[in-house]
């Protein structure tokens, strides 16, 4: 039985509740868990989880036919969601970057094409190579380091606000209690996986690390899927439509919960790890939407109804007015029978979401996240979980 998206939530709920009755969830901060929606025709590519044996093109194949697309997305926030470090822009912008904490000192150093990270107590020190650059410095950026044959996420990490260095979301801003724990924190197999899944482009097949097939960042095929029947089929003048996959077939739960979320933290993943609850998941956008009272499986509300996946975010608030008004009715228009909800009178066609998806201060980010729980918020109220 096919059930629609408002069903979901319902049966999810239910679902919930009776897992918290008996012990195995919080009910301190209540959730309405997601599991995959029904598809129409079963062909579904999802990010992260690329099959054994899949080979990429590239995106340079890409280009062949969609050279400005191409160009475009890979400058985009997603299409440097990591760089390699001969590459990275900040770190080669800041040759000697400094922090200190307690008996502790952190610098990281450019020579050449790479970057050193060391930390010393004052007695001993340690230097690691920092190996790759997770994030384009929006925000900020986060270091994999490389140190006796292990990953580890740097301690610290660069914040475009101050232009320095500050302890890295997630890692305890304490004295550290060893020169190896002032490093950074040894990645885990799954969460190495996990990381470079997200942020790289063929980096992980099936359940194996490649790193000498790494892209890097979201690249075409991240979100695609392998191009190589699309790019021969092309090249031979076929049509080639149906060789490639195209996010834009989901509809807007689909999209969110199994696409997107298959990196942003879809609600379902919020639900399996109660960790990740607090005033953090303002930084997940799939699970934060999924909270909004107007979610649905309508494309109007989808991922891609206000983001163009190949571009980077427009910071424009005003922008996403109209994305807003393609549900609402504004007043003095003639009613359309496809928007079901007023407009907000308060401020009327102008940045509604300044006032409906408020940024949130996330403690330690340095940044304002725009939180995608789409509400009334009131001055004063408590974040809503």
């Amino acid at each position: 039985m096919k059930l629609c998206c408002k069903q979901k939530k319902v049966a999810l709920f239910a679902a919930f509740t009776l897992c918290a009755m008996i012990g195995v969830v919080n009910l301190a901060a209540p959730k309405r868990p997601h599991t995959a929606a029904p598809r129409s025709d079963g062909k579904f590519w999802r990010p992260a989880r690329v099959p054994a044996g899949t080979e990429f093109v590239g995106h340079q194949e890409c280009a062949t036919c969609h050279v400005n697309l191409v160009r475009v997305q890979q400058q985009s926030a997603m299409g440097r969601a990591l760089e390699r470090v001969a590459e990275t822009r900040i770190l080669s912008a800041h040759p000697r970057l400094q922090f200190r904490f307690g008996k502790y000192s952190w610098e990281i150093v450019r020579q050449g094409d790479q970057s050193l990270y060391s930390v010393t107590d004052g007695q001993e020190t340690i230097t690691a190579r920092v190996a790759y650059v997770f994030g384009q410095g929006k925000s900020g950026q986060t270091y994999v380091l490389e140190y006796r044959g292990n990953f580890y996420e740097s301690r610290l990490s660069f914040y475009n606000e101050i232009q320095g260095l500050d302890f890295t979301l997630g890692h305890p801003r304490t004295e550290p209690n060893s020169l190896v724990s002032a490093l950074g924190k040894l990645m885990p197999r799954d969460e190495t996986l996990q990381c470079f899944s997200c942020h790289a482009t063929g980096a992980v097949i099936g359940t194996e690390l490649h790193l000498d097939r790494l892209i890097p960042g979201v690249s075409c095929e991240a979100c695609h899927g392998p191009g190589g029947d699309h790019v021969a089929a092309g090249k031979a003048g076929l049509p080639n439509k149906d060789k490639i996959f195209n996010p834009a077939w989901l509809n807007a739960d689909d999209m969110a919960q199994e696409f997107c979320g298959a990196c942003h933290r879809s609600a379902g993943e919020i639900f399996a790890r109660p960790n990740l609850d607090g005033i953090n998941n303002v930084r997940f956008q799939p699970y934060r939407i999924f909270s909004s009272k107007c979610y649905s499986d309508d494309r109007r509300i989808s991922c891609t109804a206000c983001h163009n996946p190949h571009e980077s975010v427009k910071t424009d608030v005003s922008y996403y007015d109209a994305k807003c008004l393609a549900c609402h009715q504004a007043r003095g228009e003639s009613l359309k029978a496809d928007r079901h909800a007023p407009a907000c009178r308060a401020n009327e066609k102008q940045s509604c979401a300044a006032c409906h998806m408020p940024k949130i201060e996330l403690p330690g980010a340095h940044f304002k996240f725009t939180d995608h729980r789409i509400r009334i918020a009131r001055a004063g109220e408590p974040y809503p979980l």
